[in-house]
């Protein structure tokens, strides 16, 4: 539009020229209508290139508007699959929810069931275990000969120097029949045993046991009298002659008593308490 309002000064100065008289055509008339025409050329031109810009502008903007149409698209095709990829994260995530729900819900059902299964082994083994404990202890009373024939086979073991067999029968009478008065016997002899054979201190221990457990026991006067000689052998002299002393006092008219007055005449103490001649211990 530019264009065509350019074109009516050209066409008033031809008008224009066209008024003058024939004779008034000269050289500068001539060089007018060439520039006009030059002029009307380069509008042309321009006019050209306007044309040709225009059509590239044009076919630009219809690409990039093409373009833009096709990323609109894409974009609006994009937040549909988010939302339908969170939609669909939604319900996996409340499915996986009541899933593991369920799990542990299973879990704490489970637990409680090997609670109570563990519970019902643990009893199980602890019945096992006393059944077998009684059984143990039936077949050992049963594999113990009776009270009687235990200790006499023990005192023939130790009348006949078997040392090592006696203990054992006499320490199996010990466990099996503590109660009995032989018991008492069975501590005494064992104590021999050891006194036979230089163990003084655990004589002595054993002779206690006659002492504090079997006091009436026919053992008593031999277990105190041999106390004394195992202690006076272990050094122990005041703790030797007051046992000897205990003897005589206890049992006065006894053998044990008569061997106590003895020894302690030998170590020249008296038998009272009251000092007499010094003599080397025996």
């Amino acid at each position: 539009m530019k264009i065509q309002r350019g074109f009516y000064p050209i066409v008033l100065v031809i008008l224009f020229l066209g008024a003058i008289p024939a004779y008034a055509v000269n050289k500068e008339m001539v060089q007018l209508q060439t520039q006009v025409q030059a002029l009307q050329d380069q509008m042309a031109r321009m006019q050209q290139s306007f044309d040709e810009r225009m059509g590239v502008v044009q076919h630009l903007i219809e690409q990039s508007t093409d373009n833009m149409n096709k990323v609109a698209l894409a974009v609006s095709n994009l937040q549909a699959n988010l939302q339908k990829q969170q939609n669909d994260a939604g319900s996996h995530v409340e499915q996986l929810s009541g899933q593991i729900q369920a799990l542990n819900d299973s879990l704490d059902e489970l637990r409680a069931r090997l609670a109570k299964v563990s519970k019902q082994l643990e009893d199980m083994q602890a019945s096992q275990q006393n059944l077998a404990a009684q059984q143990a202890q039936q077949q050992a009373q049963a594999a113990v000969p009776p009270p009687d024939v235990l200790y006499n086979n023990a005192l023939r073991d130790y009348n006949a120097g078997k040392n090592d067999l006696a203990i054992q029968e006499f320490s199996d009478y010990i466990k099996n029949y503590a109660g009995t008065d032989l018991a008492g016997n069975s501590y005494f002899y064992l104590a021999e045993i050891e006194f036979r054979e230089g163990r003084f201190d655990e004589a002595v221990k054993n002779y206690d046991q006659v002492l504090q457990n079997f006091p009436t026991g026919n053992k008593a006067p031999s277990a105190q009298l041999k106390k004394g000689f195992a202690l006076l052998e272990l050094g122990q002299k005041d703790e030797g002659i007051a046992e000897l002393r205990h003897v005589v006092q206890r049992y006065p008219r006894t053998n044990e008593a008569s061997q106590a007055r003895d020894r302690l005449r030998k170590l020249g103490v008296s038998a009272t308490g009251a000092s007499a001649r010094r003599a080397p211990a025996q």
